[in-house]
């Protein structure tokens, strides 16, 4: 079990929503006398091209970034496991329905689309949410759908349907357990994506606004001065490294467990 990397996300996670609680510096504060302070004993991480503290600034902009992470991969990957059972389960119309909808979302880049809609809106961290969402659900929804696909192949499953169970009742009590690895994997990799998308689009300016914050902003502000005060964008991309690499782990961890269980 990766309890490394599950340790790792449990202290970015109170990092972020209790650390203020400890470290009480202003995240919004701008002191013209400290810009581009290195790291020390009075801010222990240095400081920005307007003298704000960039610890302070790393608690305050990891919820916006969780949020994010967690809020877009949850409403992904729920499109995508009712989208893609509903495909599984009923076939036919439905499926093709499906088929062609995710190619749809498929023909353009994801990132290139998420780009084409985040252009349209003033980005908020709610709006961000519904907007990797909205790109983000077609590979669990496929995944999903091939494994309903051999659910539905089942004998008991064809018993079920001729004795005419609730189809809800199928759905929730002999699908749902069966797909949950999938939906748990996919999850756990959506959030490391979220995130990332996130942080690609604060880097390019089309992400979240300020006063706001998230790891991405604070991040795409040290690119100017990245050669003389490196702990402007060093400490944020360490904090979206250390999620996203501890998420492949809990995910790649998590795929095995499923593997050794369609192999036994």
């Amino acid at each position: 079990m990766p309890k490394f990397s599950i340790f790792i996300l449990f202290f970015v996670f109170v990092f972020s929503f209790f650390g203020s609680l400890f470290y009480s510096a202003d995240a919004y504060l701008l002191n013209s006398n400290a810009i581009l302070l290195p790291p020390s004993a009075e801010n222990l991480l240095g400081t920005d091209r307007l003298g704000r503290d960039i610890l302070a600034r790393l608690i305050e902009g990891g919820k916006v970034s969780l949020l994010i992470g967690v809020g877009s991969a949850f409403i992904a990957s729920m499109i995508g496991l009712f989208l893609g059972s509903m495909a599984g389960y009923f076939r036919g119309t439905i499926d093709k329905g499906f088929v062609v909808l995710v190619d749809l979302f498929l023909t353009f880049p994801t990132f290139f689309l998420l780009l084409a809609l985040v252009s349209y809106v003033n980005a908020s961290a709610w709006v961000l949410i519904v907007i990797i969402s909205i790109t983000g659900w077609m590979t669990t929804a496929r995944l999903i759908r091939s494994e309903s696909f051999q659910i539905t192949s089942q004998p008991y499953i064809k018993i079920l349907n001729v004795a005419k169970v609730s189809r809800l009742k199928i759905l929730f009590k002999y699908y749902a357990p069966l797909l949950a690895p999938i939906y748990f994997v996919s999850f756990t990799f959506g959030v490391g994506g979220a995130i990332l998308a996130e942080s690609g689009l604060s880097f390019l300016g089309l992400g979240i606004v300020a006063p706001q914050m998230s790891w991405g902003t604070i991040l795409s502000s040290g690119k100017d001065v990245v050669e003389i005060a490196w702990w402007v964008s060093f400490f944020p991309g360490l904090m979206i490294f250390l999620v996203t690499f501890s998420l492949i782990n809990i995910s790649n961890y998590l795929q095995q467990i499923t593997n050794k269980k369609e192999i036994n």
